[in-house]
């Protein structure tokens, strides 16, 4: 078997995953027995790995061996460029580690749609052109009416991302989020590490990128920028959130006073400057003082005055959509997968204690 793998891949996989940890050729060498000269080879595929060695660079690199030997999906929503030994950064390592469980987690998908347990929902495209912030706040719209959402608060990001073919993963892997598209599978992964309106604004972003397709049409232009890409998925994000017919509902048609702009943050559950951005697009606030309230961010107290209750956060406890969470039960109750891959494709939702008492089994054939 391992004569048929692309050593060239497996080095670089290596090498992507080994930069993302922030750790030299030499503590990696040390780690998994290998002199440091070797590790360079087998990073620039020259130079062949045996099942054992494939296993402790799994382990030390904290990736899957399916990571290190499949190639990686051509299409991904990232953020920053891509990991070199030029671009070595914190932040561009954080992204690397969030694609990589990225990758992962779509395997997992993969896996449970394959045993037969998940079924892959139809991926949602918005059916017209988005070439401008306001096509993407349209596209926005007409994916909230869609869905009978009316311009009401979003209870559960997970869910409407799910509802639209999208499976996302919480991770308390530092970043932000990312996605992909491979064949009708679309995932993404949103790290905890942002506050609860920031998470929300993250998963819809990256629902963003698969309504409106950004990422495989020409719609935005070839010369359209990255930032300017990531911009139109922005205002799409904001006004899936708090859609600008939120102010119109509760007769603030003029202007809205600082009070009660926290009170839409606290119910629609996003950050203060989203929804200083929502206000300024209904026209309730000027820039300037947009500007101005920007500077002191709503405190908890505020919140709690606004609307006498805290507003419970989302993408917290839970980690995997509800959805895939029955697969992965079925998995295990249909004696398709192990107890202990049970808990690995949770994703510390859950730990072997949690599951119900049975006999481990293996992988049915």
């Amino acid at each position: 078997m391992a004569d048929g793998w692309d050593w060239p891949l497996v080095g670089e996989q290596v090498r992507r995953a080994r930069l993302s940890l922030g750790i030299s050729q030499q503590d990696l060498a040390v780690v998994v027995g290998l002199d440091r000269t070797m590790l360079a080879k087998v990073e620039a595929g020259s130079r062949r790995v045996d099942g054992l060695e494939l296993a402790r660079l799994s382990k030390a690199l904290k990736v899957s061996m399916e990571y290190l030997i499949h190639p990686p999906p051509a299409v991904v929503s990232r953020r920053t460029a891509p990991l070199t030994e030029e671009t070595d950064t914190h932040v561009a390592r954080s992204s690397e580690r969030l694609e990589i469980a990225m990758v992962e987690w779509l395997r997992h998908v993969e896996q449970l749609r394959d045993v037969g347990v998940l079924r892959a929902r139809p991926l949602l495209r918005y059916p017209h052109p988005v070439a401008s912030e306001d096509d993407a706040r349209q596209a926005a719209r007409w994916l909230r009416q869609r869905f009978g959402l009316g311009a009401e608060p979003i209870d559960s990001i997970m869910d409407v991302c799910e509802r639209a073919g999208q499976w996302v993963l919480v991770t308390d892997l530092p970043g932000d989020g990312a996605s992909l598209v491979e064949g009708d599978i679309a995932v993404a992964v949103v790290s905890t590490t942002g506050d609860p309106g920031r998470r929300r604004a993250t998963a819809a972003h990256e629902l963003g990128h698969l309504i409106v397709g950004d990422e495989y049409s020409a719609d935005l232009g070839v010369s359209t920028s990255r930032a300017e890409r990531e911009a139109v998925i922005d205002a799409f994000a904001a006004e899936l959130l708090l859609p600008v017919q939120a102010f119109a509902l509760t007769g603030d048609r003029a202007t809205v006073s600082r009070e009660k702009l926290v009170g839409y943050a606290a119910r629609y559950r996003t950050s203060w400057l989203l929804a200083l951005r929502q206000a300024e697009q209904a026209g309730m606030i000027d820039p300037a003082t947009r500007r101005t309230w920007s500077q002191a961010r709503p405190t908890h107290a505020e919140f709690m005055e606004a609307l006498s209750w805290t507003p419970q956060p989302d993408l917290t406890s839970v980690r995997v959509p509800p959805a895939y969470a029955q697969a992965v039960m079925e998995a295990l109750r249909n004696r398709r997968i192990t107890r202990a891959r049970a808990v690995e494709l949770m994703h510390d939702q859950i730990v072997e204690a949690d599951l119900p008492q049975d006999d481990d089994s293996e992988i049915a054939p």
